[in-house]
């Protein structure tokens, strides 16, 4: 079939036909025709109120709570992360192009923090990262360093 004009229709339900008000009890809109019973709207004349203007607008948009920091929050690293990857040989220099090559590391948009979890056996140099103090402590002990 081709597309034209009259053969064009909208998808169900796209239309809905407008209310019919002050026709009956029996049409569901009745007796009080929605409007409700007592009342400035109730009255005849009334074309919505428009006192509250640009103030109804700002009362519908939440208030700002609190506080957000812009600062990147911190993505931590375990020594045993890095001590278990078999591509990281002992007395490598480890960094954040070197974590990231890796894939230990997202991407370069982060901050990162070596923490100390894990077994650390390779004497390894970070550089660039801020250590725990267990981590420090473990990084020592296996003879590697901290620039």
């Amino acid at each position: 079939m081709a597309l034209t004009m009259h053969t064009i229709s909208g998808a169900e339900g796209s239309r809905k036909r407008r209310k019919r008000i002050g026709r009956g009890n029996a049409s569901g809109h009745g007796t009080y025709s929605t409007r409700g019973q007592k009342g400035q709207g109730s009255r005849s004349g009334v074309s919505g109120l428009k006192r509250l203007g640009m103030r109804r607008l700002l009362l519908s948009i939440p208030k700002k709570r609190g506080f957000k920091s812009l600062a990147l929050p911190y993505h931590g690293v375990n020594v045993g992360t890095i001590n278990d990857n078999e591509k990281i040989k002992n007395g490598e220099l480890v960094n954040l192009k070197r974590l990231i090559a890796l894939g230990i590391v997202d991407s370069s948009n982060t901050k990162i923090k070596i923490l100390g979890d894990g077994k650390l056996t390779k004497a390894l140099k970070f550089k660039g990262f801020p250590v725990t103090a267990s981590a420090r402590v473990k990084i020592e002990a296996a003879k590697g360093s901290i620039e």
